[in-house]
């Protein structure tokens, strides 16, 4: 049983008590010793699979290559063992392999999704935690814990509360996810992680303009920066250092200056004491490399590539007119009034957040390859260029209303698409969500999860190494203190290349 928490701002002299603080009440959701249920826990085993089968895709892309670079500069602490970073065997201090392995995990736009009030890619507390985890020689058992709880914060903040709209980027609500799932994997008590919660969340607000216009490589930094933020909040904080208080509530604080202002007002759902945390559950992984809200419309693409061919040539297209949810045609769709997104000479960041550029790609192509579709080659190719002109989006009431539904049966992430042909004829089609949703065509199960890391893997570790891997993963909850490292994943020899990264301060 969940209750909604009645979140506002309170003048300073109201002095709200500590307890009833949204930030308090996040620590006590992370300090409850409930047990994780088995659906849940085989849950956040799919999604430590999907996660390194993203990061190990990622691993000579230029953002991890730097990424990597940096936390190779910084050794283990005295404090612990460090932690592993994805693809190769050094140690790092825990808040860098946290840096490391979120930009991994973020760089293709590859993973696990939730999208609400806000957007989210709950698959990005798992870096932080899991680095901390292995650096303090936690147990399978510790790390599932804290993953559950760091689902649970972000899911919640993100069904409430609302970031875009005041272009405040969707990592704010990541740093205070991952410092709770972080206490919950320590048993931090409650004061503890509330400092922890309210550090993270300081410094993790940003603009949205990291996901506008030319989209850069600090998309695939942003969540990993947040991760590293949550970290360290949690070692000031356990060294008994305090946070800005009330954070979310206070005159000056986040909800007064950053959201919806001093008349703001919010219902925030969180888990009664003793309740399960299965919010995990509600979420989300990519069959495509793509903006999640892109996934529907290219196995919608898909299909019509094989039953109308003729819509494939732009001789033939007068137009493509897709109706859809106000944020995807105000993010990623013609709404966003991006010339960047018509560019064939745009980032991938940018064309990965293009739904014209993705839905003329899959149409053309009948698939998707999260490295061939965002070639520089692909995406100039002239007779793609010429359809992808054509491509407009507009929001249809009905779909938005489809979009915010909590009605798990009528959610949808999808719509309608009109193709006029020049011939006269018209082609009409729909889709709801994406063919891998849990009510999709072909829902993922952990063996779709497994095809997704053996596919990835592929030509990047060695077949012994994937093994390795598959087997240590679906252990988790057996996996005792200081196993943990058996998550990581070495690439075979010669596909990293440590010589490689560029200099920088480190």
């Amino acid at each position: 049983m969940v209750k909604e928490h009645h979140v506002r701002v309170y003048k300073s002299e109201e002095n709200l008590p500590r307890e009833e603080q949204l930030a308090y009440k996040i620590a006590k959701v992370a300090t409850d010793p409930v047990e994780v249920t088995a659906d849940v826990t085989d849950m956040v085993i799919n999604r430590i699979i999907d996660n390194a089968s993203v990061a190990i895709a990622s691993l000579n892309r230029g953002p991890i290559i730097s990424a990597r670079a940096q936390a190779l500069a910084h050794g283990p602490s005295t404090g612990g063992q460090g932690a592993k970073v994805f693809g190769i065997g050094e140690r790092v201090s825990p808040e860098w392999a946290a840096w490391a392995n979120g930009v991994a995990v973020r760089e293709l736009d590859y993973h696990d999704t939730f999208l609400a009030a806000d957007y989210s890619h709950p698959g990005d507390n798992i870096p932080p935690i899991l680095a901390v985890a292995q650096h303090t020689r936690a147990s399978g058992r510790d790390l599932v814990r804290g993953i559950a709880t760091g689902y649970e914060i972000q899911v919640n903040l993100v069904k409430a509360i609302c970031l875009h709209k005041h272009k405040i980027d969707h990592v704010a609500h990541l740093g205070p996810s991952a410092a709770a799932g972080i206490g919950t994997l320590l048993g931090l008590d409650v004061e503890t992680v509330f400092q922890s919660v309210g550090q993270a969340l300081h410094t993790t607000t940003a603009t949205r303009q990291s996901r506008k216009g030319e989209i850069s490589t600090w998309k695939a930094h942003a969540p990993a920066f947040a991760g590293k933020m949550a970290v360290e909040a949690a070692d000031r904080s356990m060294r008994g250092q305090t946070s800005p208080v009330p954070i979310y509530e206070g005159e000056d604080g986040v909800i007064a200056w950053l959201l919806d202002g001093p008349d703001a007002s919010y219902l925030v759902p969180l888990p009664e004491a003793g309740e399960a945390k299965r919010a995990i559950l509600d979420t989300y992984t990519k069959e495509h490399s793509a903006e999640y809200q892109a996934q529907a419309w290219i196995d919608l693409a898909r299909k019509l590539n094989r039953e109308h061919p003729e819509a494939t040539d732009p001789a033939n297209v007068k137009s493509i007119l897709i109706r859809t949810s106000h944020h995807t045609h105000y993010v990623i769709g013609s709404g966003a009034n991006d010339p960047q997104k018509y560019d064939p000479k745009a980032s991938r960041e940018t064309l990965d957040h293009s739904i014209p550029y993705i839905f003329t790609v899959a149409l053309q192509d009948g698939v998707w390859h999260h490295v061939d579709s965002y070639s520089p080659e692909r995406a100039g190719r002239p007779d793609t260029v010429d359809l992808w002109q054509k491509v407009s989006t507009e929001e249809d009431p009905e779909w938005t209303r489809r979009y915010h539904s909590l009605d798990i049966s009528e959610k949808a992430f999808g719509g309608s698409v009109e193709i006029v042909l020049t011939d006269g004829n018209v082609i009409t089609d729909e889709i709801a969500v994406a063919d891998a949703h849990p009510l999709g065509a072909r829902p993922f199960g952990r063996a779709e999860y497994i095809n997704k890391f053996r596919t990835l893997a592929a030509g990047l570790v060695e077949d012994a190494e994937v093994e390795r891997f598959l087997a240590a993963v679906e252990r988790l909850p057996e996996l005792g203190p200081g196993e943990l490292d058996q998550l990581n994943i070495t690439a075979a020899p010669g596909v990293i290349d440590l010589g490689a990264a560029p200099k920088g301060l480190f």
